[in-house]
């Protein structure tokens, strides 16, 4: 066993036999020298407890049974209450003694050895004691790793949450029009997104969009999506100037290929009129009354994909009542027991039957229909939601 294998572990040796100390060291000379061993003496339990405190890095205890003051018995009870699991016990007696060491190894010792010690068994009990306690150690050390990462993780979900809107209605006092949206990561952090914010008075851009890939490398290049989207659009340029130049900024900046899916909107609360851009998103609907219909795409490709890629918006008119439904393609990709998907049909039939729902109740009842389709299958993607309705002036 290599010197770092068993670097910052020692080997205490409790035995009442003052002769033990001088043998033991006299015997394992080369592997003390060389850094391999690194032993410490108590002559009894009471010392030895003492000593764990004095060096926490020991690992093996090397413990006789028969010991004044604190037995090794009562010893292993006592190292019981510390509940180290990268402590290790190897009790030592004599071999008639085998009711103590049946008794000792019922209290959690390791192994045994028998007197007179011999020292070829001894060493390969030790080196077999030491690698078991590197394991636990690597185990210890993945464990705190993942309890880490498990922190981290929770640190960049509420970073992610707090930048996405949550507050809702978002605009109170305005009568023109509402907003309501909803996102549900499939892991500890997503790489959907959505926003909006007022260009002017009479003006609301608003964008939802879907980023390649899983995880924290999603996570992070949503918020970057999203900040340079939003910092962009405040300007109050068009939709396709906009998604012009976002892509080319996230082509130049993009790591790993990653690319994003995005509808970005500009909608005139005052007359009705919706300029937008699809960058490769799933096409909304737009909702009243009577029916709903696809938004028209604009052939636009993926944020990020094709740098100089030239954007194309379109214009539709909103009338009084219109809900302007976006989701992502988490929604229609949900998976149920059977490995089916839930489909554009499945969506297409709730959005029949909820015409006249209220906007808000139209994403919760979609919300509820998924997560039931999936019957408790873990989501594969996201799942983001956003609606808009126009009221008019």
């Amino acid at each position: 066993m290599s010197e770092d294998q068993v670097k910052n572990v020692k080997i205490m040796v409790v035995d009442d036999e003052v002769d033990l100390e001088p043998l033991v060291k006299q015997k394992f000379r080369r592997q003390i020298r060389d850094g391999v061993y690194d032993f410490v003496f108590a002559h009894n339990g009471l010392e030895a407890l003492a000593k764990l405190i004095e060096f926490p890095e020991i690992g093996i205890i090397l413990s006789d049974i028969n010991m004044p003051e604190m037995d090794g018995l009562t010893l292993l009870m006592k190292l019981k209450e510390l509940k180290n699991p990268g402590l290790k016990t190897v009790v030592v007696s004599a071999y008639g003694d085998m009711d103590n060491i049946r008794t000792a190894m019922n209290r959690g010792a390791f192994d045994f050895l028998t007197k007179p010690i011999n020292f070829e068994d001894l060493e390969i009990t030790i080196n077999k004691t030491l690698e078991e306690i590197m394991q636990i150690r690597r185990g210890l050390e993945e464990h705190d790793q993942l309890v880490s990462i498990q922190q981290d993780l929770q640190t960049a979900r509420e970073i992610q949450q707090a930048i996405l809107p949550k507050f809702f209605p978002p605009f109170p006092d305005r009568k023109d029009f509402d907003i309501f949206a909803a996102m549900n990561a499939a892991k500890e952090v997503g790489g959907d997104f959505y926003d909006f914010f007022m260009i002017d008075n009479d003006r609301i851009g608003f964008v939802i969009g879907d980023v390649s890939g899983k995880g924290v490398p999603a996570a992070i290049f949503m918020a970057v999506s999203r900040t340079i989207i939003r910092a962009t659009g405040l300007k109050g340029m068009p939709t396709d100037e906009c998604m012009n130049y976002v892509n080319n900024l996230l082509c130049s900046e993009s790591v790993s290929s990653m690319f994003v899916t995005v509808f970005y909107g500009i909608l005139n609360t005052a007359s009705g009129e919706l300029d937008y851009v699809n960058a490769g998103h799933n096409p909304p609907y737009i909702l009243n009354s009577s029916g709903f219909k696809i938004v028209e795409l604009t052939r636009g490709t993926v944020l990020g994909g094709i740098e100089h890629f030239n954007y194309k918006s379109l214009k539709l008119q909103m009338e009084p009542g219109d809900i302007l439904y976006l989701y992502t393609d988490g929604v229609t990709e949900a998976f149920n027991r059977l490995g089916e998907l839930f489909g554009d049909d499945r969506l297409e039939a709730l959005l029949s039957a909820n015409l006249g729902a209220d906007h808000k109740q139209l994403i919760k009842t979609i919300i509820t229909s998924v997560a039931e389709y999936a019957s408790g299958i873990p989501p594969s993607d996201d799942i983001t939601m956003m609606a808009i309705k126009y009221e008019g002036r």
